[in-house]
């Protein structure tokens, strides 16, 4: 799988809620940062996260994606809820991709926590 289809599979087992497939995609030293909130670091952490800590339901729509050498940049916009309330934001995130998984991500969004 291509860096940009490794990105790709990402957001789409995130808004199936496949946390399953969602873990597969990142290395088990994973680092990813987000407003508002610690960084997580290792797919244990990753797992928690996802399975009972994301208050964010939702779809996102892709509106560019760039790939550059081991990063892929994103930007789209999220709609969705958020703690039961609705919401739609724009975001960039970053990915680093080594050895066929993300080692890293970044999100940035103009919200103050995601």
């Amino acid at each position: 799988m291509d860096r940009s289809d490794l990105v790709t599979a990402y957001y789409d087992a995130v808004d199936e809620g496949d946390i399953s497939a969602v873990l597969a995609l990142f290395s088990d030293d994973i680092v990813y940062e987000r407003p508002g909130t610690p960084t997580i670091v290792g797919t244990d952490d990753l797992g928690q996260f996802y399975r009972t800590e994301r208050a964010l339901t939702g779809t996102h729509t892709v509106h560019t994606l760039t790939v550059d050498g081991d990063t892929v940049a994103v930007r789209g916009t999220f709609t969705g809820e958020q703690a039961g309330d609705p919401v739609e934001f724009g975001f960039a995130d970053f990915h680093v991709i080594r050895d066929g998984a993300i080692t890293e991500r970044h999100t940035y969004t103009d919200r103050d926590t995601v």
